[in-house]
């Protein structure tokens, strides 16, 4: 017997009675981008394999270990994307809509890959919202990525469950003086490190900071903190950050040994973390990369941007129970129609209504059926109201309208008063 076919490991269906949430997170975010004066751009999902490797870092997990990468027809090297930035940027370089010194503020949403363990809140395909800031450089946008995604918490009633941990990392003159600083305390505690930190001390010692390993992390206690090296650029750009989330009322914590994952951060670096979903705490995090740009081969621009994870916050949703009662109905009233008369009126009348009240979830039986079957149909899809069309009401050209959820009685309404009655029942509350 042949194998059944499977998805692939990591990569999930999103199956309908998940999509409804989906759909609800991410309408709740562009709407929210909107406000704020953000524009949505799109870009491939594969891009050449050089472009990861000039702005992620060679010698990074990613790119080391995770990436899908594959020679296409043409012996062309090929890479699913890891991450939206580096695209991104590649984006607006090519179509030359930063220079001179436009402002541009972007966001995309979509599918990355990682070749990764999978396990809860972690995948091989995962989706991103992201967003990309350039040619702006002062802590006054990057405070505002921060206040919009408190915003965001707030909308979505999850604010609580949340921490924003925040760092500087400085420019990259000096970044270098604290990298120098550190290896040469950790070549000194060498047989104390995990493997895989000895291993990172030669390649890139920062991410031995943001190392899970406990004898590790008890080595890093006493090792210099990068605070103490921060040029007095960074550190006013810094300050001027945390005087605006203080005015705001935001609270946050210093993280001195948040460094991210990718090479091209600078300065600011944040993060949200909650405890309620086991290891995969983060849920949203970026920072600044003044240099990527003319790193790609661009001119100096200043850039700031963050990225956050869909499926951890729909399971972060889930988990806290915060889901509106109107996204887990997904249909507000049922028409039921008996007889064929009946049914050709009630797709009249269904239309009629739609017209009038737009958002109003209304389903229409299909496949005929007895009226107990369709009934039942009619209670299974969660809609609040049924309506009826059989020859009675046919006759008197009136809808029988019955509550499915709760107390009321049937009652009947006219086909020109349907629409109005349904507006005060259902789509004002």
């Amino acid at each position: 017997m042949s194998k059944s076919l499977q998805a692939i490991r990591g990569m999930n269906d999103i199956l309908p009675e998940q999509t409804p949430l989906w759909r609800y997170f991410e309408g709740t975010v562009s709407r929210l981008l909107d406000n704020y004066g953000y524009k949505q751009i799109r870009m491939p999902i594969v891009e050449f394999t050089e472009l990861f490797k000039r702005s992620i870092g060679e010698v990074t997990d990613i790119v080391e270990k995770e990436m899908y990468t594959f020679e296409d027809r043409n012996g062309d090297s090929l890479t699913l994307r890891p991450e939206g930035t580096a695209a991104c940027v590649r984006a607006v370089l090519e179509h030359g809509i930063t220079g001179g010194g436009q402002v541009q503020k972007l966001w995309y949403i979509g599918p990355m890959f990682r070749h990764e363990r999978p396990q809860k809140g972690r995948y091989r395909q995962f989706h991103q919202i992201g967003l990309e800031v350039f040619n702006l450089d002062g802590p006054d946008i990057d405070a505002e990525l921060i206040v919009m995604t408190w915003r965001l918490w707030g909308e979505l009633g999850i604010r609580d469950a949340v921490k924003l941990e925040l760092n500087s990392l400085g420019t990259s003159e000096s970044r270098a003086r604290y990298r120098d600083a550190l290896v040469e305390y950790l070549s000194a505690h060498h047989d104390k490190l995990d493997e895989d930190s000895q291993r990172r001390l030669k390649s890139n010692p920062l991410r031995v900071l943001d190392t899970k390993n406990v004898d590790t992390q008890a080595v890093l206690v006493d090792a210099p903190k990068m605070a103490d090296y921060l040029d007095d650029e960074s550190r006013a750009h810094f300050e001027g950050l945390k005087a605006r989330l203080d005015a705001i009322g935001i609270p946050y914590v210093l993280n001195p040994k948040l460094v991210r994952g990718l090479d091209y951060y600078s300065k600011t670096v944040f993060e949200w973390v909650t405890d309620k979903l086991g290891a995969q705490g983060t849920v949203c995090a970026g920072g600044r990369y003044d240099g990527l740009v003319e790193q790609m081969g661009g001119k100096p621009t200043p850039g700031v941007g963050f990225a956050m994870g869909i499926e951890r916050l729909v399971l972060l949703l889930e988990t806290l129970e915060q889901i509106p009662e109107e996204i887990a109905r997904q249909v507000d009233v049922y028409l039921c129609a008996f007889g064929e008369e009946a049914e050709l009126a009630g797709l009249a009348l269904a239309e009629r209504v739609r017209d009038q009240l737009p958002h109003l979830r209304l389903q229409v039986n299909a496949g005929a059926g007895s009226f107990k079957s369709q009934f039942k149909k009619a209670d299974k899809s969660g809609a609040l109201y049924a309506l009826i069309l059989g020859d009675d009401e046919m006759a008197q050209q009136v809808v029988g309208f019955k509550p499915l959820r709760g107390q009321g009685e049937q009652q009947s309404i006219a086909w020109d008063a349907l629409a109005a009655h349904l507006a005060t029942c259902v789509v004002q509350g």
